[in-house]
Formats: structure tokens, sequence, C-alpha cells
């Protein structure tokens, strides 16, 4: 719902207001958050009125404001909207109101900066989820003779929503390769506080989603404020206080791309596009975030719409060892267990027997493969299986034809190359030669082999990144990079329709809705291991639903922590998300791999629920415990996942509240045996628990929402699931319609461990 006036702008959606006022040099804006229903004109005269403060001591004579564009001229002296020069002039901008348009769910202002010489576009789009996508067009206009024609250099452009008083707890997230999205938490002080990507890539350190709320926020509680940059380079995040504010705000939140120096030039008739900035704000803590950005992107009409089909990727079951006899071999046993989709992952492409060579050399290697991949792509789909490739476009090793006839199409400086990184360098995809080789190979590939799927890695980070010019004039080069992976891929999906793409960076450490405005899905890490994988994946579960987060089942022992793992735990994990194998089948007994059968089967009953439930999350005391789920948007069917990481000085858990139900209506309980049992540490568990494990249990749902259920003591590195299903009269019922397959229960715990 929309609504103007001379005077305001309402954007209204999914509970969400916001309000600009319109009048004066510049709009402000009024209110961001909370719905505030359908304002009359007195409403409306009562929130302007209600804007401005008081006039401080040793301060503007007149009443600070927080405009659209916040600069000096306004008396904000936080970070500016615009930041950048003309010959080293025209520093200091003043913008101006000169065009207003609204349509349902948007606000675009154009502005002028008569000083920069600059026009300005601030669209403003109020989904019907509830996120607030804000994107900006600076552009130099071309008025001919007479105009000065040196280059504007833009620095930055930041976008900016200011926050109330009360919102005084940071949380945003850093981590490393294998530890993605690592939370931590502080509290908003004066200053600010800034995290600038300089990687080439949101990288695994990504601030991701910098959220500001209430102290004492949780997943179920508290009033928060969120933000994320829909960019795959460089970035920039920020939260602001100052002493005096932000006009009657407390703090500002935004952020956008982080520019190089003369990264962005603008000629007369030149502009620039920032990336979209996403906000959100819920009043029902980072569930409440979660959810609408989850609707959001489920709401896209290029979001996956097929069932996310069960993967096996080669990678930890053959590394570089690609004998065909084998990988036939492997290719009938995921068939026989349930895979849908067969990826065969790096060392297929000439001269790549380990990671130091081939890389850039996108043909099938003849002395590995005589007969190219047809066979094993044949028997893939002979199968009925997609078949998969790995491929990182972007890289190229020394030790490669790429690089040796072309060291040219390299992104590195005029004076030579730095340090490689995992072997490897950087592909200028902004040389269009560069670009087009790779287009036309990738083309040739996936025509030939009628490849389904793409798993487009990136594994090193963008250092020294410029494109080399003549007489060593060098221009950084991340920003057109970026641009050119975008319309590469979008080339590529253009020619080939029904490909799909996932986006992998050493793991997760692209993750953002820029590359995954065309992918399918991420990599969220390379760690397969469960107990690392339970945090990495409920982080990134703060941005994406589980349909687009590859949450793979690896071995016993995992790869790359070392840790070994029980497969019920494994397959408890890898369940909520987009499913799949990350190991060797042929070095599976019998019993495992009737194990890893149940576990597909038990993906594709429940992937219904996960790939369109709303994910929930609980706020629990214990922090060696998790419970998180899945509930239907009707909350009549849920599947829970309680976890144990670690011992802990508590014995019992005590009541744990199941979130996302009805506490109005009736359900079934009960625990699915599918995937397995979990060890307990207990002699006996809690009455309903027993109960359940041999069907299903009734409860209302007061006593699943208020009061909660007792759960049953495990042991570290354990995970139980609980499915919850409406109780309407019909006989007890699964996710499917049927019940569980049954499985042994676990033997009594060591009460003296």
């Amino acid at each position: 719902m929309n609504r103007t006036t001379a005077r305001t702008a309402h954007l209204r959606a999914a509970g969400v207001s916001f309000v600009v006022e319109l009048t004066g040099p510049l709009p402000r804006i009024l209110h961001w958050g909370e719905d505030l229903g359908e304002l009359t004109d007195e409403d409306t005269e009562a929130l302007i009125l209600t804007a401005d403060g008081a006039v401080l001591n040793s301060a503007l004579d007149i009443p600070r404001q927080f405009t659209v564009w916040p600069t000096e001229a306004d008396g904000w002296s936080g970070t500016p909207a615009q930041q950048g020069h003309r010959d080293g002039a025209a520093t200091t901008p003043r913008v101006r109101l000169t065009g207003v348009r609204q349509e349902p769910g948007e606000l675009v202002l154009r502005l002028t900066d008569d000083v920069g010489d600059l026009g300005v576009v601030l669209t403003y789009r109020l989904d019907p989820s509830g996120v607030l996508g804000v994107s900006t067009e600076i552009s130099r206009p071309d008025t001919g003779p007479g105009q000065d024609p040196a280059p504007y250099d833009l620095a930055g452009v930041t976008t900016l929503i200011p926050l109330p008083h009360r919102a005084g707890e940071i949380l945003d997230f850093t981590g490393k390769w294998c530890r993605e999205l690592s939370p931590q938490r502080g509290g908003l002080r004066f200053g600010s506080h800034v995290r600038e990507v300089r990687r080439g890539r949101p990288g695994a350190d990504s601030p991701y989603l910098l959220t500001v709320g209430v102290p004492g926020f949780g997943f179920r509680t508290g009033e928060v404020w969120g933000f994320h940059v829909a960019w795959s380079g460089n970035q920039r995040y920020l939260a602001e206080q100052l002493p005096e504010g932000a006009g009657v705000h407390g703090a500002v939140l935004g952020g956008g791309e982080l520019l190089a120096p003369g990264e962005v030039r603008l000629a007369p008739g030149d502009s620039y596009t920032s990336p979209v900035c996403h906000f959100v704000w819920s009043d029902a803590g980072l569930d409440g975030l979660a959810d609408r950005f989850h609707t959001l992107l489920r709401a896209r009409p290029s979001h996956p719409a097929s069932p996310r089909p069960l993967t096996l990727n080669t990678w930890e079951a053959v590394y570089f060892d690609h004998r065909i006899e084998r990988l036939l071999r492997l290719a009938d046993l995921a068939a026989e267990t349930g895979v849908e989709r067969l990826v065969l992952d790096d060392g297929w492409f000439t001269g790549r027997r380990d990671d130091t060579a081939g890389l850039g050399d996108w043909t099938v290697d003849a002395k590995v493969w005589p007969d190219g991949l047809t066979p094993l792509a044949d028997r893939v789909h002979g199968h009925g299986m997609q078949f998969g490739l790995w491929v990182e476009p972007e890289m190229a090793n020394p030790d490669s034809r790429l690089a040796r006839e072309h060291p040219e199409w390299l992104l590195a400086p005029s004076p030579g190359l730095g340090p490689s990184w995992r072997n490897q360098y950087v592909v200028n995809l902004a040389h269009q030669d560069a670009w087009t080789y790779l287009l036309t190979s990738l083309d040739e590939i996936v025509t030939r082999y009628s490849v389904d799927y793409l798993k487009w890695d990136h594994n090193r980070e963008l250092h020294e990144a410029v494109s080399r010019g003549a007489g060593g004039h060098d221009r950084p080069g991340v920003h057109t990079q970026v641009s050119a992976v975008y319309r590469l891929i979008d080339a590529l999906k253009a020619r080939h329709p029904g490909l799909e793409i996932e986006s992998c960076a050493s793991g997760g450490a692209r993750v953002d809705l820029g590359i995954l405005a065309r992918t399918d899905r991420v990599w969220a890490s390379d760690c397969n291991d469960p107990l690392e994988r339970q945090a990495i994946q409920r982080w990134t579960g703060q941005l994406l639903p589980p349909e687009l987060v590859g949450t793979h089942v690896g071995g016993p022992h995992s790869h790359t922590s070392g840790r070994v793992t029980d497969e019920s735990f494994r397959y408890a994990t890898a369940l909520f998300g987009h499913a799949g194998i990350e190991d060797d089948l042929t070095a599976r007994t019998p019993q495992e791999l009737a194990g890893l059968r149940r576990w597909a089967a038990l993906y594709k009953e429940v992937r219904p629920l996960l790939h369109g439930g709303r994910v929930v999350r609980a706020d629990l005391a214990d922090e060696t415990t998790l419970l998180h789920g899945v509930v239907a948007g009707d909350a009549s069917t849920a599947l829970y996942c309680w976890v144990r990481l670690a011992t802990s000085t508590a014995a019992q858990s005590g009541r744990v509240r199941l979130p996302g139900l009805d506490a109005r209506g009736r359900y079934r309980v009960r625990i699915r045996t599918d995937a397995g049992l979990p060890a307990l540490h207990q002699t006996s568990g809690p009455a309903w628990f027993t109960a359940a494990l041999d069907g299903w249990v009734t409860l209302p749902g007061a006593v699943l929402v208020g009061a909660g259920l007792p759960m049953p003591t495990l042991e570290p590195a354990q995970a139980l699931l609980i499915e919850v299903s409406a109780l309407d009269g019909t006989p007890a019922q699964g996710l499917d319609g049927s019940r569980p397959a049954p499985a042994t229960r676990p033997g009594a715990g060591n009460p003296d461990a």
C-alpha cells in the first residue's frame, strides 16, 4: 500500500512502513520500521511536527536534519552519502530535489548536485516481504561544448537509513576457510562500526548481514534492523552513532560498494549504478529478519521451482583420481542410493593431475578421458540423473596454456605478478578476448556433454586487481571484474536456459544476493564436518532459505577437520538444506549404503516442507545445545532438530519450547528414526520421548509452544529429528502420509560417563 501527499510518501508492506518527507531542499526519512497504519493528513502533519529535535548549544543554528543524501551541507558530520572530486575540486556536494515519482511499492527521487555537476536517482523499493531495497544511479550529464571535461572521481556512494535510539547492540560475522559466518556481538558505541571488504569477493569473513537491535535480541524476540549489500566484490558496512544523533534519530545503518581510488571516473555522459542495498526490519528477532529475506528470495521469478535434486559431488570421493571404471561404479552406486545429480569435480580438464597446472584450459584431458566425458555423462544420464561439472573460469594456473599464451589476460599490475594463491592467478574478465574465450569454452562443454549443472568455484582473493594499460597506466579492476562475471553467467544461461549454477568460493566466500540473482545455490563451506556445519548452516540461513544452501553428508572421517562423527549426526545435519553426498560410496559397507538410502528417501519426503516452510531457531540458555527446524506456513507440520554440540554443566535440558507452532492447536509428535538415532547420555529418556519412539504422541500446542518439552540428554556431536503434525481427526500421518521405517532403539547411556 502506498500514499503520497504534497508533503510525504508512505510505502507499506508486510507490517513495515517507510515514510519520507518530500518538502524542503532535500527529502528526509521520517520513519522506517513498524507499520504506522493508514496515516491521515493530520497524522502526517503530526509526524512532521515531531521530526525536529532541539537546537543544541555550540551547534548548528537550526535543528539538525538527516536527509536521504546526508552531507556536510546538512551539518552531518558522519559518513557522507557521496564522496569524490573533479580534478581536486567539487568536494562539497550541494544536492537538491528535482523530481519525485511513486509507483506501487516504489519511490524514486531525482536529485541534482550543482557543485559536482551530477544527477542522482535514488530508488526505494519496499518488497511485499517487507524488505526495503535501495539503489542509486549517479550520472554526469553531457551538456556539450563549454563543459568541464575533467572526470568526476567518485570515491564512494553510501546508502544510509536512520535508526532509533533503542537500537543499541550489533551483530555481524567473521570467519575463515572452513569456519565461515562466525557471529560476533557487541554494543553500538559512539563513533563508527565499519567493516570493509577488500578481498575482491565478500570473503569467508564477510559481515554478511549487519544487524542492530534492542539489547538482548534473540532468534525469537527483540526489535532488529538489518543490512546486506547485494554485491560480489569489495563492500562496506557500517553502523554509526554520533553524540548529536542523526536528526531526531539515534544512529544510522548502511553501506555499499567499496570503491578503489580512481575506480569510477565519470566523464561527461558516464554513469555509475550502485549495488542494491537491502534493509530489513522485524519486531520478531532474527527469525523475523530471516523470514523476510526468505520470502523475498522465494518470490523471485528465477528462484528454483523444481525439487532440489539430491546431489553427489565427487571431490571427497576420488579427488584427482579420475579413473573411468571407478567413476562409473560410483555413478551406479549413486543411482542405487537415490542420488538425482552427480557432479564431477576438479581434475577433468587438460593437465589437471593436481592443483598446480591446467586451470584455465577448459578442454577435456584426452590422456585421462580418451573418449571424452561421454562415457560418464551417458551413464549418469542413463540412470535418470543430472550431470554436473566443476569449473573455475575466473582463475588460471601459471602452468596453463592460457597463462603462457595470453599473459595479458591476467588481472595483475604492469610491474609483474604478485604471489600466487593456491597456485593460481585471476583472469581479467573485463578483457573482452578473455571473456569471449571463457564463454565459448564453457558453452562448448555444456553443449557437448548436455551438462545440467556447473559448480562454479572462486578459490582466491583479488590482490593488486588492476587492468594493465599502455605505458603502465593500470586501472583498478574489481568493479569491472565483478560486472564481467555477472555478464558471463548471464550470457551462458541465456544460451542454456535450463542450466543451473552453484556459487562456490573456497566454500562460502561468495555468498551474497548479487551472485544469487544469477545462480541457483551456494556452497556454504568446504567443511562437511557436521559439528562445524551446524553453526555455519545456522547463520547462512539468516539470509538464505535452506533450498539455496548446499548441505552434504561427508564420510565418517572429516576431510577438513579430521574429526570422526556418527552417521546419524551427519545425516541430520545435511538434511536441512539442498542435501547431497560428499563421500566415496565404493568404500561404504552394505549397511552404510542402506542407511544412506533411508536418508535419501527421507530427504525426498521432507524437502517440500524444508524448502518451502519457515525456518525457526530457539533461544536456549545452554550454548552447547541447539534446537532448529522448519515449520509449514500454516503451522500444520514441522520438522525439528535437537542438537548437542558438547557436554555442559547442566544435566537436564529443562522444558524446551518448539517455536513456530500454533499454541491453540493440537498436535501429534514422533521421533523420526529413518536416519538412525543418536547416542544418549541417560539411563532412560523423558516419558514423551520414549513413547514418541514407538509412534505418535498427542500433545496440545499450549504444551509444545508455551510450556515446552523436556529433551533427552544426548552425547556430544549427536542430533535427534522430531516431527510434528497437526491433529485434524484423521489417522496419524507423516510428512509423506506414511509411518517411517523402524530403526533400532539406542542402548542406554552410561550414567557414570
